[in-house]
């Protein structure tokens, strides 16, 4: 197979064949699939294999892969300059669009990923609190900072290596963790460290120990919390951000964060993130303040082009939300039918058009529970599901992300595959 030669080349150039860990494949052994192209709902790897995809660039391209939406013309962009390192016009576009759409936000910068956003996020906290303690959530991945590589999910949790080496003790000591829907322990967390914490971030909705919804009890808490003692709250909203709805998690649970983070949705699938929030503590960024952050290709125009192009969009056609949240809601009860039918021990939980299917029979609400999950049972379910022609994150700390160019057939497609698999694995 192309995909495996392709493999064994990368593997004596690129640090374990791979440009990010969960691609490696390894905690469903298989070899990673090399993708050629993509369009609408589906991907083609290098031996013409075609399949469903619910990984989206993990989320992004909620109009499908190369949508004529996004793509069309997009040649007469690229003769005009890929990047200048000067101001354009569009980055003053896609701040206005988002500024417009995102509640409580006055002002927004942009940086080239998710990380950079996260990272700049808590030092205009640190630098306007003039603290130095953050606190985050077990299972909660912001990126790959230093200071954030504490229990942390997604990739970190698929390895089983929560807390990286190569982080200095330093640089995390100032790093306090919590429980994810536990305000008690945010509670307790905050009277030991009195006066000392300059921001709590989080994802509201968190995407990277599978899909673990806050309740809005939690969410309401903290922004009550963060008011009493003088605390920057900040969503991350890199996976949730115009994806959970057009106004993010902020206008889903009704409570606005003091700066919110987005990455690779706002730029159509391009690198891209940023940061965003009240102008009180934007103001203190440099050249307008004196908390430093930079980057040479911080707006590149292919990238605020996509994101302008995408933005307005899923602004002028809210059925895109009815559309995507739809979808996810029919094929988690569609997937609960043949559980329960079967007694299968695993369960589906969803928020918007985002869903894991859990190799565990009881409900997950925070970190501790994940752990409990069936790894083999998922790596037995996963293998079935690529042989019958659907992709998906490898990894059962991941989501499923639906997007608007997945149809009725290939839902149906999908969940006769699922029936199928489900079998398949718990027969073995």
């Amino acid at each position: 197979m192309e995909s495996e030669k392709l493999f064994k080349e990368a593997c004596q150039y690129i640090p374990g064949g791979v440009n990010s860990p969960v691609r490696a494949f390894r905690n469903v052994d298989m070899t990673p699939i090399f993708v050629e192209r993509g369009k609408g709902c589906r991907v083609y790897d290098h031996d013409n294999n075609e399949y469903i995809d619910y990984i989206g660039s993990w989320g992004p391209l909620i109009l499908g892969h190369a949508s004529d939406i996004l793509i069309e013309d997009i040649d007469k962009e690229i003769v005009m300059g890929t990047s200048f390192g000067l101001p354009t016009k569009k980055e003053i576009e896609l701040a206005k669009i988002m500024v417009d759409a995102y509640p409580g936000m006055d002002m927004v910068r942009m940086v080239n990923s998710g990380t950079e956003a996260t990272m700049s996020a808590i030092r205009v906290a640190r630098g306007y609190t003039k603290r130095d303690k953050i606190i985050k959530f077990e299972g909660n991945y912001h990126g790959h900072s230093d200071c954030l590589l504490v229990q942390a999910g997604s990739g970190a949790l698929t390895f089983q290596t929560p807390t990286s080496p190569g982080v200095p003790d330093d640089l995390i000591r100032n790093t306090l963790v919590c429980q994810y829907n536990d305000l008690e322990s945010v509670k307790t967390m905050i009277q030991n460290n009195k006066d000392e914490i300059a921001c709590i971030i989080l994802e509201p909705v968190a995407c990277n120990m599978g899909l673990v919804e806050a309740t809005r009890e939690f969410i309401q808490g903290l922004r009550d919390i963060c008011n009493e003692n003088q605390i920057v709250l900040i969503f991350d909203e890199v996976i949730t951000g115009f994806r959970l709805s057009y106004q993010g998690a902020a206008g889903y649970y009704g409570v606005t964060p003091d700066l919110a983070c987005f990455g690779k949705i706002i730029g159509g699938g391009l690198p891209v993130g940023a940061y965003g929030g009240k102008k009180e503590l934007m103001s203190i960024v440099s050249p307008s303040g004196p908390v430093y952050q930079a980057g040479t290709l911080s707006g590149n125009p292919l990238a605020m082009t996509m994101g302008i192009r995408q933005l307005s969009y899923l602004r002028d056609h809210p059925e895109v939300y009815d559309h995507i949240n739809n979808y996810a809601l029919k094929l988690k009860q569609d997937i609960e039918k043949i559980i329960e039918e079967n007694d299968y021990p695993c369960h589906v939980q969803c928020c918007g058009s985002l869903l894991t299917l859990f190799f565990k029979k009881e409900y997950i609400s925070h970190y501790k529970d994940v752990q409990g999950c069936d790894l083999k049972a998922f790596t037995r379910y996963y293998q079935a599901m690529v042989k019958k022609g659907f992709i998906f994150a490898p990894s059962q700390f991941e989501g499923i992300f639906i997007s608007y160019a997945h149809n009725e057939n290939d839902l149906k497609l999908t969940l006769t595959a699922i029936k199928e698999a489900l079998k398949e694995c718990y027969e073995y």
